[in-house]
């Protein structure tokens, strides 16, 4: 396959899921594996992965969920160097229009600005990525000219109430 086939996509899209729909994702090109939010995680008593796409406190929770007896674990390696156990899954997926199945780690990014980060493995032959192009609007960078002057001021303060468990 030429690279004139294949659907150019930028640092953030909308993506489907499952039938959610205009879902905003993160494209990690240093990520080797996609991941998604998911809640409400486990293993039925006939063997099955029952779970929930997002959180309660999500715009995008339906609270609908998802069971199935095809699933795999993997070790994943986070950004900060954390090895955590995940649970992996493939989800019917639209990206750019084309209909593929992705496989996705099971994670709870409540935390993250994007429910879900596309990797490598879902990227490969399939999409290229140019970085100039974003299609979600990302969150304002955070200002942090308080704290900059907090440490001119005072360092030691600035260390004991910032840095010191």
């Amino acid at each position: 396959m030429s690279s004139k086939d294949l659907a150019i996509i930028g640092s953030t899209t909308y993506i489907t899921v499952a039938g959610v729909a205009k879902i905003p994702a993160k494209v990690d090109t240093g990520a080797d594996s996609s991941s998604i939010w998911a809640s409400n995680i486990h293993i039925t008593p006939d063997h099955q992965l029952e779970f929930c796409l997002f959180g309660p406190k999500s715009p995008l929770y339906t609270g609908e969920t998802i069971t199935t007896d095809e699933f795999k674990v993997q070790r994943v390696r986070s950004s900060t160097g954390e090895v955590t156990v995940r649970y992996r899954v493939s989800l019917p997926t639209v990206i750019a229009g084309k209909r593929i199945r992705a496989n996705f780690t099971l994670y709870d990014r409540s935390s993250n600005n994007f429910p879900v980060l596309i990797g490598r493995k879902t990227l490969k032959n399939r999409f290229l990525v140019d970085v100039s192009l974003t299609e979600v609007q990302r969150p304002p960078k955070m200002d942090n000219f308080d704290i900059k002057s907090e440490l001119k001021s005072n360092p030691q303060a600035f260390h004991a109430k910032y840095m010191e468990p």
